[in-house]
């Protein structure tokens, strides 16, 4: 069964999708909105909402982009896990999904966050494990510039273990809680961690017990090779980036190739690329919303916003010349630049060619429409095999959503690709994904600590 999940960007998923006529007013900090998007998404069977997030406000150096706001800017938003914590209590199925940086954070505050959100949700919580390259969070965190590579993903390692080692704690029935014999619960279903590492000392136990899933679902979206050896080996589900079918295809290969080397079938991971979609009831609905939308969007702005990703001042450039040579690396250096350098030289676009291709969805490919013709490209890719599910990226909020939901939905069910409704509780139910077990009371005995 096809995995969808939404991105509940309150300002839309397209550079200028809220200043749209249909986009809700004033979305910054509006929790009624949020809630309402839960709510579509959960109308629509999703499997799940996925929060990004960041650790500081982004461009204050570039005034243009600043002022305008881009979806992946947030200079305005939630702490991510506190508000899934709140989405949690107004829905009853859909899951929620964060991301929490393994640069800056601690395993043990991350183990403790989101097996807590596990539990209040009863079973669908979700952690998108990134490392984070941006020189503006690194200044946040006590650091001159931005972590490179190297250290970032070593640091990764060792954490998604910790995380993992924290989270099976506690082994199913420790937590007696019988009131006639005063035991509240049973200390030889306790594992002491003991972790001493590189970068981790961590003595644990965690102070949660072990989850409504057994621990939550692990989310990658790396694209490099350290990367995608971690998610091969540690991650439940990995967000793919690229701009094509064949891509995905190529990317869905080699991820589900690299797991047997640790043990684990291709199945026990979940390949899910980000699209954007536009749907109309008519094709020429979803051509007038790209179009409306491309209309607002001046060329400095995209200029502008085409600098930032390339890492390279380009407003001195012809707009209509190639894009000039930048840098194949740079510290902080993401899969969104690399896609756009790519894109660029294989295809010889101009500057404005370039922006005009990533600004809609960010690199991310476009999907546009009527229901049918959105439902024939996402079932080719599916049956393909380059994806397992989509990541998808609403424009305009809540219109884009609802559209989605009441047109596109309905035609994957009918076609048998999606669930006319939840089976299960969880968000590994949903997702088709084993219940894992605990690795230090696997068959129910109780083990000495480290």
């Amino acid at each position: 069964m096809m995995n969808l999940f939404t991105i509940p960007n309150m300002v839309g998923g397209h550079l200028v999708g809220w200043r749209h006529p249909d986009a809700w007013p004033e979305p910054v900090m509006n929790l009624a909105y949020n809630i309402e998007t839960a709510r579509i998404a959960e109308r629509g069977k999703l499997d799940g909402l996925f929060l990004a997030d960041g650790n500081a406000v982004r461009d204050m150096d570039k005034p243009a982009l600043f002022a305008a706001n881009y979806p992946s800017s947030r200079p305005g938003v939630f702490d991510p896990v506190v508000l899934l914590t709140a989405l949690a209590g107004v829905t009853s199925r859909i899951g929620l999904v964060s991301t929490a940086t393994t640069t800056f954070d601690q395993p043990y505050f991350v183990a403790r966050r989101f097996a807590s959100l596990d539990h209040v949700s009863g079973g669908r919580a979700g952690w998108n494990m990134v490392t984070n390259s941006f020189a503006g969070d690194a200044l946040n965190f006590n650091h001159a510039e931005p972590v490179g590579r190297e250290d970032r993903y070593a640091r990764a390692e060792e954490f998604v273990g910790v995380v993992k080692g924290l989270w099976d704690s506690w082994a199913e029935d420790a937590f007696v809680q019988d009131k006639a014999s005063g035991r509240f619960l049973d200390p030889a279903r306790v594992h002491v961690l003991n972790h001493q590492g590189a970068h981790f000392r961590v003595q644990g136990p965690l102070n949660v017990p072990r989850t409504p899933q057994g621990r939550p679902v692990v989310f990658m979206a790396g694209q490099s090779e350290p990367g995608k050896e971690l998610a091969a080996r540690e991650a439940d589900a990995m967000f793919g980036a690229g701009s094509t079918r064949e891509q995905f295809q190529r990317d869905y290969a080699d991820i589900k190739g690299r797991m047997a080397k640790y043990g684990r079938a291709p199945e026990e991971l979940r390949f899910i690329p980000g699209v954007s979609v536009f749907v109309g009831r008519t094709a020429a609905e979803a051509d007038e919303l790209y179009e409306e939308l491309a209309a607002l969007i001046t060329p400095a702005l995209g200029v502008h916003y085409l600098s930032k990703i390339v890492t390279r001042d380009l407003s001195g450039y012809p707009v209509d010349g190639p894009l000039p040579e930048v840098a194949a690396e740079v510290i902080g250096g993401s899969s969104t630049r690399t896609l756009a350098i790519e894109m660029a030289r294989q295809e010889n676009l101009t500057i404005r060619q370039l922006y005009e291709r990533m600004v809609p969805a960010f690199g991310s490919p476009v999907i546009k429409g009527d229901p049918v013709q959105v439902a024939d490209i996402m079932e080719d890719w599916y049956r393909g095999q380059a994806c397992d599910g989509f990541m998808v990226s609403i424009p305009v909020m809540p219109r884009g959503l609802t559209d989605f939901v009441d047109l596109v939905v309905p035609e994957l069910q009918r076609r048998g690709l999606f669930r006319r409704d939840y089976q299960g509780t969880t968000l590994r139910e949903h997702m088709g994904l084993a219940r894992p077990r605990n690795r230090f009371f696997p068959t129910g005995a109780s083990l000495a600590a480290d």
